[in-house]
This record gives C-alpha cells, structure tokens and sequence, in this order.
C-alpha cells in the first residue's frame, strides 16, 4: 500500500563546503524484491483536477515497460484545494504511490526534500502535466542505471525532439538558454524542460550547495554539475504544451535571471567549493599516471598561454600609458607590477584550476617573487639596449621587451607549475578522505530504518543549509519491515 508522510522544519545554517567526493561510476547492482530503482517525483500545487489521471498514468506506464522496481513519490507543495486528499487517496489504492506534504511552496524545495530522504538510487521527477512522453523516461534513466553519466535531461531544443507549443513560450525558451549559454558558459541545451534524473549519490553531494528552492532549481544544479565535471546526459523528448499551465511566466522569467546572476557572481569570485568535484570517480581516464604523461600539462600549457598573450597585451598598453609621463625603466616596472598581479590572479584561477580564497595572499607573493625574475630579465634587456645605443625608437624596445617577455613567460610557467602551483593531486586526496563520501553515507543509511533515514537526512542539511529543511515522518502502520520504502 502506499505512504503518507509529512515535511516539517528542523533547522537552519549554511555552508560553503559539500560533504564529500563521489565514488567511481558503476552499474547499479540488482536490488532486493521490492526495493524502488527508480523514484519519481511528482510535485504539484492546486492540482487537483490533473493530479489522478497523471498519477495512474505514470504508474501504467511504469508497471508495464520500466523493468525494475519503481516508486512514485507525490511531493504536494502547500496546496490549498483537495490536491492532499487526492494524492492521499492515491497513496492508498496503489502500493507504488507515496505522498508527502510541504507547509512551504518552491519546487526545488519539493526536490531538495524528497530526493534527501529517498533510498532509491537513482532520482528522477516530472510535470504533473505529463507534457513530456513516457516513452523518454526509460532512455532518461538508463544511463543512470548503467553507471554511464551522473545526471540526465530531457531537451525539447535537440533537432529530432518533436515540439508542439506556442510561439510565446518557444522564444523565451530560446532566449533563456542563449541567455546561459553566454553568461555562463552552458553547454546543455534545455534547463527548463520538467523532465530531469539524477544518481542519489549525486545528489547527495549536489544539493548542499543549490541555494535556489523555486523554479531556478534545475538551471542551478545543471550549472554547478557542469561546472564540477560530472556528465549530463541529454533525451531529445516529444513534448506538448499545455495551455492551462499555472505557471506565471514573466515572475518565473525575472527570478530565474536573479539566479543567473547570483551564480554567474559566485562562480566567477570563486566562492563554491566545486574543486572537489573536478575529479570525483576513480574510473577517469585522466586521473590514471602515464609514463613521460605529466598530470594535466596540455591544458595547463594551453591555458598559460592564453592567459599569457592576454597580459602581454595588457603590460605593452600599461608601458605605453607610464612611459608617456615618466622613463622607461619606472613605466616598465610599475607596469610589470600591476599585470603580475593580474597574471597570478588569472592564472590561479584559470590556468592550475585553484578557487576559493584559500591560499589567494601566499600565491600572490609567490607570484611577485616570479614578477621580481620577469623585472630582472626585462630590465636587464633595457639596460643592455641602453647601453647600446643613447636614445632607441619606442619600437625597438618595445621588440626588446617582447623578446624578454618571452623568455620570462617560459620560466614564469616552470616556477607557476613546479613551486607557485603545484600538483595538488595528493593534498585533494587527503582533503577528500577527511570528508564522509556519499558512499558511505549510502551504507549509513542501508543499515538505518526507513524512519531513521530521513532524520539523517534532514540533519545532513542542517548543517549544510541556510534554507528551512524539512523532516520525512511516513505513517505506515501495515508494513512489516520498516526499511521498505515504497
């Protein structure tokens, strides 16, 4: 039979840090008779016309073509029409239903809350509206299953996704996701569709760190996953609009573009902790040592160089400006000063994939004691042209200090990697194991009863949340074993 359970507060506090690194990649194991695979969430507001219909259909769908054991979680946000009695009803008449309840409206609160207690591994949830065809949800979740890809996305934008919806709702569609991908550099190609799933390990690791609770939700958990290095598996979907939508575009349309920038800010000062995530499974191919291969030096050169060119052009402009009201000796200095700095800065961040604030005032100095070789080279080579001739054209010591810039870059590249920046493979790994891993959360919470699990949970967020967090307390008096969670 099915379950009603009840979400309430239990605290609040936030931090920067995520609990952990992921285990490698792996085909789900079979799982005992009855234990859901999957555990779709349904989340609804004032839906009790569409509520019904959704849920059996869902659950035919299922029954008939999902080939693992599966549940169907209703999360009712706040509802204030009969949408509880509903899905209470449901829970009731179908073993595979279950319902909570939230006192607070928000999605990815709705999400966030569910998805932190479920014990299936893999997540999933969908629009009541089912706008998106059921024969997509099997090809959403494979890849989950099979230890493939870390999360999947339905995308209504993939050429051979067949689409039918107003012309409206298609440009900002279009306009949302251009919006993404130039302000924050997304490469998937659908945020928005409601048709999403997610390894529970995943999500464990994940979901500490997404601040947004309303319709921002999927945007924010799809950036920080990309940005971390976890792979998004993309289903071109059939997908039919539906006019009696609730949603109110234009407010949907201003807080997403809040969350845009919140995100943008946070990723561009480095305030998230995603280095942690930048090598999570221990099957990457990249992470594995190769002869005469070392670690990351192709990209590291290609980004050096990048960032290189860049601070060349602004040292010459800097030196042109200084050498207009003072000798060339202060303007190459003052100049060499303030791009340094910049360099380190970028380079940091950029080039050796350091963020954070952590260790910003030591790297700076490392950097300046490198700037302190790039002056001795450059001014060397000025005083040398000096020496050779009294008064040189702007153009030969401009050529000059090209040609001892160049010489400092590829030793600038050498101290950077081997002193300033080194190898941090280790330390990370340190790091990580001084952090509890989703695995071990995971074998936590197969030896805790189902009550216990979601006071795990909720307590988990409590010390990584400044949002209220809620507690899962299902009532299932007819169960015999308590850590049955259907």
């Amino acid at each position: 039979m099915g379950t009603t359970g009840r979400l309430t507060k239990v605290g609040s506090m936030r931090t920067d840090s995520s609990p952990g690194t992921l285990p490698a990649r792996e085909h789900l194991p079979a799982a005992p008779a009855g234990t859901p695979v999957l555990d779709v969430v349904i989340p609804v507001y004032n839906e009790e016309k569409d509520l019904q219909p959704c849920v059996r259909r869902l659950h035919e769908h299922l029954a008939r073509t999902f080939p693992y054991a599966f549940r169907i979680t209703i999360a009712d946000n706040a509802s204030t029409d009969t949408t509880p009695q509903v899905a209470a009803r449901l829970a009731t008449e179908i073993p595979e239903v279950t319902t909570v309840r939230l006192e607070q409206k928000g999605r990815g609160r709705a999400l966030r809350a569910v998805w932190s207690a479920s014990d299936a591994p893999v997540l999933a949830y969908m629009d009541v509206d089912l706008s998106t065809d059921l024969n997509a949800l099997l090809p959403l979740v494979a890849p989950l299953i099979s230890g493939h890809s870390d999360l999947a996305i339905g995308s209504r934008l993939a050429r051979s996704s067949r689409v039918v919806r107003g012309p409206k709702r298609e440009f900002i569609s279009r306009a949302y996701n251009l919006i993404l991908r130039g302000s924050l550099q997304a490469r998937f190609s659908d945020a928005q569709c409601g048709f999403k799933a997610i390894r529970r390990e995943v999500a464990q690791v994940l979901l500490p760190l997404i601040e947004d609770t309303g319709w921002f939700f999927d945007t924010e958990m799809l950036v920080l996953a990309e940005r971390a290095g976890l792979r998004i598996h993309e289903v071109p979907v059939d997908w039919v609009d539906d006019p009696d939508s609730t949603v109110h575009i234009v407010k949907t349309a201003t807080d997403d573009l809040k969350g845009v920038w919140r995100v943008g800010r946070a990723l561009a000062t480095g305030s998230l902790p995603l280095d942690r995530l930048a090598r999570p499974f221990g099957d990457d191919p990249r992470d594995r040592e190769i002869k005469d291969v070392p670690r990351g030096l192709a990209r590291q050169l290609v980004g050096f160089c990048v960032v290189g060119g860049l601070s060349t052009l602004f040292y010459l402009l800097l030196y042109s400006g200084f050498r207009v009201f003072t000798g060339s000796q202060v303007a190459n200095a003052l100049a060499l000063l303030v791009s340094a700095i910049a360099n380190t800065a970028a380079n940091r961040r950029l080039t050796f994939g350091v963020r954070g604030r952590g260790g910003a005032v030591r790297h700076q100095a490392q950097g300046l004691v490198v700037f302190g070789i790039g002056l001795a080279l450059t001014s060397g080579s000025l005083a040398a042209l000096g020496a050779a001739t009294s008064e040189p054209a702007h153009s030969t010591e401009l050529a000059v200090l090209i040609a001892a810039n160049l010489a400092a870059t590829v030793l600038r590249f050498l101290l950077f990697r081997a002193w300033v920046f080194p190898d941090r493979h280790d330390s990370e790994t340190t790091v990580a194991a001084s952090y509890p891993t989703a695995e071990s959360c995971a074998g936590e919470a197969a030896d805790s009863t189902w009550q216990d699990a979601p006071w795990r949970a909720a307590a988990w967020q409590d010390t990584t949340r400044q949002d209220a967090t809620v507690q899962l307390l299902p009532v299932r008096p007819h169960d015999t074993d308590a850590r049955d969670f259907r």
